[in-house]
């Protein structure tokens, strides 16, 4: 077995906190260039349109399939307890408190994140970015920027959608397949999502995912080698990196909703 020397494990620290840094430095400079991509709104609004209605299709068909499963899943479940009528409410709470922002970020990460990942990249290997900036003209704020937010907005519309469908689908298997009384359905999930801290506390997270996945993506394709293999690692990267960061923070998340 192989051990680093000394410089060569100092050399991999060093490599890694300059990485690190660059890496923070890159976000703050995306979070204060809001300023400027409000005074460019068509920037952004083909942005939210390019990573929301493109994502679109699939976020609303894997909600409504989950909402079938959650539905068929509760329902035998609650059954032997009596409890079936419960079914409308444990489906609306998982979905937005839990499975609505976690599975709409790894849904976004594997559509958009890997086209944001891919273009960036792509760019940068067609020296694009080189040319701005020879051009006096910031990559950063007219690239990134609007790709950034657009992706921020756009996160929590999407769960939202997908909470929305999965609803509409647990309640198709739960009341007309299964036969669950339909007011009750309905009156039980009112009753046992509160819209301030269940809805709310979904917001925050799919606000959060799409900080971290727009972020990652964009750092990826940012810091891709300029070369056809190295942005087919960057969007390989994405994936894996957004999804693992996902899960992560949906932990300390829930954690700390639960806490306080």
């Amino acid at each position: 077995m192989k051990f680093l020397q000394p410089a060569e494990l100092g050399y991999a620290v060093r490599s890694k906190l300059a990485d690190a840094g660059a890496g923070a430095r890159l976000f703050f400079r995306l979070v204060a260039s809001l300023g400027a991509v409000l005074r460019r709104p068509a920037l952004l609004r083909d942005q939210i349109h390019f990573m929301g209605n493109y994502s679109l299709a699939i976020i609303a068909v894997s909600g409504v399939f989950v909402g079938f499963v959650m539905g068929l899943q509760y329902y035998y479940g609650l059954q032997r307890f009596g409890a079936a009528d419960s079914v409308g409410m444990l489906i609306s709470l998982s979905l937005v408190r839990e499975f609505g922002p976690v599975l709409t970020a790894l849904l976004f990460a594997g559509r958009a994140g890997t086209s944001l990942t891919a273009e960036i990249g792509l760019m940068k290997a067609g020296e694009q970015l080189s040319a701005m900036e020879m051009m006096a003209v910031d990559p950063v704020a007219r690239i990134l920027a609007p790709r950034f937010w657009g992706a921020v907005i756009a996160m929590p519309i999407l769960a939202a959608i997908f909470s929305a469908v999965g609803v509409l689908g647990g309640w198709v298997v739960s009341v007309p397949m299964i036969g669950i009384d339909s007011g009750a359905f309905w009156s039980q999930m009112q009753s046992g999502v509160d819209a301030w801290v269940d809805v709310g506390n979904g917001v925050l997270k799919s606000v959060v995912f799409g900080f971290a996945v727009s972020f990652i993506a964009l750092l990826q394709g940012f810091e891709a080698q300029p070369t056809p293999e190295g942005v087919a690692r960057a969007t390989t990267r994405t994936v894996v990196v957004a999804s693992l960061t996902v899960l992560a923070l949906d932990f300390v998340l829930t954690a700390m909703m639960f806490s306080i």
